[in-house]
């Protein structure tokens, strides 16, 4: 939806102009506290997206692909406004912590009251100053502390729209994700704002192929919607594995850990994907795949205890053509050079 006006935070941000805003948020301990957020308008009409990172202040992948994305010679071509908030979680950020101060987790407190908590006061500013005055958001994250996750976009695939950006960001895997109470998504999309949420690597670590993968995968979702030029492509679109159940595999011992399959993998029912091995004993314990799937996370920490989750595993029907996907992905998934050579092919109008 175009929009002529555009305020955040008491100021005004014309067509055709880049500005930093600095939203106030609540003090600490007497300290001002900002969010940081950049905006980028195009002199031509189109739509509103936001794109947000690090509202888990431990998940620090996203602020790097804000960071080269925001670079990117492209954007000079935009139609339309993109609202950049590379830091959700100022708060959590400094400590490394996923949660604020006062142990809430922020996307668990939407759409947040001016009134409540610490937590639901900054998911109430955040909320009704950006989240509220676009069309679209893409909301990026890695998986929780000691896992990691394969690059994917979460969404519902029910949704002719989101289906079609999930698909056009081209990550690995996209899955239909059920929405929780409290959570960004959900009541971004009871406000008429669809969310694409993607998880791509661990807390605290900087993964290089899935930040190339969420820099490219929001210039393919921009191109989509006509926010950014089409281009003449030396490849054809690439092809997800799609599909709608996923589950955790928990321990039933507890242990040291030691797989045998990796993020990517393709398992097949009753597979054993890794042992849980007695620190002082003999003894191993088999965890078997419960169902043929791809696996899409996995704990990094070897020690576990019985019921901590282990893999996170993708249902797949046709497991030839999702192995086939998953090498097709890998090709070129750190492939630098060939996304950023777009910039200087040619345009089509």
């Amino acid at each position: 939806m175009p929009r002529s006006k555009l305020v955040i935070g008491g100021v005004e941000i014309p067509r055709g102009v880049r500005a930093t805003v600095n939203l106030e948020l609540p003090k600490l301990y007497n300290t001002p506290t900002n969010l940081p957020i950049r905006v980028l308008r195009g002199k031509k009409d189109g739509p509103t997206i936001f794109i947000s990172a690090a509202i888990h202040g431990d998940e620090l992948n996203g602020i790097e692909i804000i960071r080269r994305f925001r670079k990117l010679n492209i954007l000079n071509r935009l139609r339309g406004t993109l609202i950049l908030v590379p830091i959700v979680n100022v708060y959590g950020i400094m400590t490394l912590s996923r949660y604020l101060p006062d142990r809430r987790d922020l996307n668990r407190c939407f759409p947040g009251s001016i009134k409540g908590s610490l937590a639901s006061r900054v998911a109430k500013i955040f909320f009704d100053e950006i989240v509220s005055k676009c069309d679209l958001g893409i909301d990026l994250h890695t998986a929780s502390i000691h896992k990691s996750n394969l690059p994917q976009v979460r969404t519902n695939i029910d949704n002719e729209l989101t289906f079609k950006l999930a698909k056009a960001f081209e990550a690995p895997v996209v899955l239909h994700s059920e929405l929780r109470d409290g959570s960004l998504r959900s009541v971004a999309q009871e406000s008429g704002v669809p969310i694409l949420l993607y998880e791509a690597g661990e807390a605290l670590r900087f993964d290089e192929t899935s930040i190339r993968i969420g820099v490219k995968g929001i210039v393919n979702v921009l191109r989509e919607m006509d926010m950014l030029p089409k281009v003449v492509r030396k490849k054809a679109l690439k092809t997800p594995i799609v599909t709608k159940y996923s589950n955790w595999i928990r321990s039933n011992e507890s242990g040291m850990l030691r797989t045998i399959k990796a993020l990517g993998d393709i398992v097949k029912k009753d597979e054993t994907i890794a042992y849980i091995d007695e620190p002082l004993g003999d003894q191993s314990f088999e965890i078997k795949a419960t169902f043929d799937g791809v696996i899409i996370g996995k704990s990094e920490i070897p020690l576990v205890q019985e019921g901590d989750a282990i893999f996170h595993i993708a249902k797949l029907k046709d497991l030839e053509t999702a192995e086939n996907k998953i090498e097709y992905f890998n090709e070129d998934a750190i492939e630098q050079s060939e996304f950023y050579e777009l910039n200087n092919e040619e345009i089509i109008e």
